[in-house]
């Protein structure tokens, strides 16, 4: 679409005229819709369908560049270890120093949650067909769950149509009650509905087709059976057998991956190598690992190092998050994200629901199949879906361990490695080492997901992360817990005060960022 077109040519010329604080300074200014039409536009073969249910799928891992750096790069990014802040002009005002400015926080909250309502009642509105509007509820639990998690109890269920948020909050285990009664009512539409493929204009996930949908919802529902598995284990293992007992069941190839197609730019590859040069690099933390591991899938997830200091050598290093950030030329010769104008934005893949079977097997829920099994049809999906080779030797391997960490600039003084854990499956290991071992995994097939690696962190503890070294919080957030959650946005003080109230009484703590969120408890 030329509008569309025209839109990213804008926005990305705002960004590049940025000063050396980036593109976060003017968020209000330049975000904009990345699936806008025309009116003429909007009378075309279901468009009015077809508008609304882009919009909404824009909204979960957002394809809008501005958006996704704030939430999946300088946030998410930073607390799972995918992803470093690479722009200088980020100092004492950023998430992994753990003192995000205001304007930085209320993103995921103050304008997720409305896209969230105004598109699904778009949906809607656009049509009384019920298999659209089922897919519609998926896509809002699969937005909505990312901002539970990061904040805790959030305005959800007396949320109006219209999207504003001044409105009672509810706790998190109620949010994930109703995202699971959602899902459930979606899937049963569905599945009576499973040939009925709806038209692939209206979505670029899976071209309309159904039966990958139902698919995913159950995908949904077990990861999110698996994030309430300490908070409600009775509930969590309910929810885990019957997804993937359902009889469309779960992913189970990397041809069921849940990936958005784009129109024109990865929003990714704006923010780490165009933005002032790249507002982001890859994380110290996940390289250390992978180079230890000897993993193959550097190759084709990374770009190697391109240092220039006299007896460096280059390879996939990454720049350590919550350090002081460096000047640009140092930063930018870490190594980055191989991702291009026509990658795909990931959602959920196979390999991360075969790790959790992996780890509901463990828990002995009803999966299917081993702990094992699942845990290496995982890898071997993961290195299927980056083209990598050798997934066979890499699972034999006993012995391999996480590299010592070394910084070749010598930006910080942290010398070691974060954990001993090995890749290759030991069914007299402990229930705990293997859980390590499963998140772990997990946590390198997930990538660049860094908002559900986040929450898996918080959950599990896995996998072990070095220690923030610039800590801002004033004694607030533990170096080595790291941040538990975001705080709410000052907004809601002055708008929503009296449910903002109500809310803190529900999360149980202070609002800060060290207070845990329900399922992480």
């Amino acid at each position: 679409m030329k509008q569309y077109k025209n839109i990213i040519l804008t926005t990305l010329s705002a960004g590049l005229l940025l000063a050396s604080t980036g593109c976060t300074n003017s968020y209000e200014d330049y975000n904009q819709d990345p699936y806008a039409v025309t009116k003429e536009e909007m009378q075309r073969d279901a468009y009015s369908l077809s508008s609304a249910m882009l919009n909404l799928e824009g909204w979960v891992i957002p394809t809008d560049v501005n958006a996704n750096q704030f939430t999946e790069c300088l946030c998410g990014g930073s607390y799972s270890g995918y992803i470093s802040d690479s722009n200088s002009g980020f100092a004492g005002k950023n998430f992994a120093q753990f003192s995000p400015e205001n304007g930085w926080d209320r993103v995921l909250f103050n304008d997720f949650i409305p896209k969230m309502f105004i598109y699904t009642k778009a949906v809607n509105d656009a049509t009384d067909a019920v298999v659209p509007r089922a897919v519609a509820q998926i896509i809002k639990v699969a937005g909505i769950h990312r901002i539970t998690d990061a904040y805790g109890p959030i305005p959800y269920s007396k949320v109006g149509q219209d999207g504003k948020i001044t409105a009672p909050y509810d706790s998190q285990e109620a949010v994930y009650n109703l995202m699971f009664a959602q899902l459930d009512s979606a899937i049963t539409t569905l599945t009576a509905n499973r040939t009925n493929d709806f038209s692939a204009k209206a979505d670029k996930v899976y071209g309309g087709k159904v039966e990958k949908w139902i698919k995913y919802a159950n995908s949904l529902k077990l990861r999110l059976a698996m994030h309430i598995s300490k908070a409600a284990p009775a509930k969590a293992k309910q929810m885990a057998e019957e997804a993937v007992n359902q009889e469309v069941g779960v992913m189970t190839t990397n041809d069921d991956n849940a990936e958005m197609t784009l129109s024109s730019t990865n929003p990714f590859e704006v923010i780490m190598y165009e933005y002032n040069g790249g507002d982001s690099r890859v994380g110290a933390d996940i390289t250390t690992y992978m180079n230890g591991y000897k993993d193959p899938r550097r190759a084709t997830m990374f770009t190697q190092s391109t240092f220039t200091a006299s007896g460096v050598t280059n390879g996939y290093y990454g720049l350590r998050t919550g350090i002081a950030i460096p000047d640009g030329a140092i930063a930018h010769a870490y190594s980055n994200y191989s991702v291009k104008t026509s990658s795909k934005l990931l959602w959920m893949n196979a390999a991360e629901v075969a790790f959790l079977r992996a780890e509901g097997a463990l828990r002995g829920w009803n999966m299917g199949g081993t702990a094992k099994s699942f845990y290496e049809q995982g890898v071997r999906l993961s290195f299927g879906q980056w083209g990598a080779t050798g997934a066979d030797a890499y699972l034999a391997d006993k012995t391999s361990t996480p590299a010592v960490y070394n910084d070749p600039m010598n930006l910080n003084s942290y010398t070691g490695t974060p954990s001993a854990i090995t890749i290759a499956w030991d069914d007299a290991a402990s229930m705990d080492t293997n859980l390590e071992r499963i998140i772990t995994q997990k946590w390198l097939a997930n990538f660049p997901l860094g908002q559900e690696a986040w929450t898996e962190y918080r959950r599990t503890g896995y996998p072990k992360l070095m220690p923030v070294v610039v800590n801002n919080s004033g004694g607030v957030v533990d170096s080595k817990r790291g941040a538990r959650r975001l705080y709410y946005p000052q907004e809601e003080r002055t708008n929503n005060y009296t449910n903002y109230v109500e809310a803190v009484s529900l999360l149980g703590g202070p609002d800060n960022m060290a207070t845990d969120v329900w399922l992480a408890k």
